[in-house]
């Protein structure tokens, strides 16, 4: 739905697009319809054609259906957002799928370390391979990330997979995507962190698996 804004290449990216979209959607109807009762009234209800002004108490039940009803309908609304933003929350950060694979990403003033496993496909073993600033990842491939901080608070943050999410000290935490779109794309750290905080960009490239695995047989462990 927001591709035309930024590219969506994670699997979750479209239910947090059309979340958003529906939000803007019932926000910017409420915020039309407010605005346009507000600039008839000021024209209506002009001193120059009501001079006499007339003091409302609002406490009549024919005075108070005019809060009621739009108090109402804007509550109706809240729930059907709640009820979309619940859901795509357990989605995205409650409900773990089965990983394909797991990265390692460490984050430090002011770099990131990401931890590739080898051709053995598991993390924590001496084929690991270690890179700085650049992510690379197989496409359509369900990973597990493990994100650290080595000092202060960072945030994890790749806007194509509409993924933010903040690194504590002293916490390990695992989250999850899949992409599903080919290419090269930012990754950020959204969490002032220090006087290099805006010198903390890094480099996600999604590729093919036979790319991937040429990648790696040019790598260090």
């Amino acid at each position: 739905m927001m591709e035309w804004m930024l590219k969506s290449a994670s699997t979750f990216a479209g239910d947090i697009d059309n979340l958003i979209l529906v939000i803007t959607i019932l926000t910017g109807f409420w915020l039309f319809v407010a605005e346009g009762v507000l600039f008839y009234f000021c024209w209506r209800y002009r001193k120059s054609a009501n001079p006499k002004a007339m003091y409302i108490t609002g406490e009549k039940k024919e005075e108070m259906k005019w809060i009621h009803l739009p108090h109402n309908a804007v509550l109706v609304c809240d729930l059907v957002i709640i009820a979309l933003a619940v859901k795509v929350w357990y989605g995205v950060k409650q409900d773990l799928p089965r990983a394909d694979e797991t990265v390692g990403v460490t984050a430090r003033q002011w770099a990131w370390v990401f931890t590739n496993p080898g051709p053995d496909k598991q993390l924590g073993t001496d084929d690991d391979v270690e890179s700085l600033d650049e992510l690379r990842l197989k496409v359509d491939t369900t990973y597990h990330f493990k994100l650290q901080s080595n000092d202060v608070m960072h945030s994890f943050s790749i806007p194509a997979f509409r993924l933010k999410q903040d690194a504590v000290p002293g916490r390990e935490i695992t989250g999850w995507f899949k992409p599903n779109q080919a290419g090269t794309y930012d990754i950020q750290c959204t969490e002032i962190c220090g006087i290099g905080h805006g010198l903390m960009p890094a480099k996600l490239v999604v590729e093919s698996e036979n790319e991937h695995l040429e990648w790696l047989k040019t790598q260090k462990t």
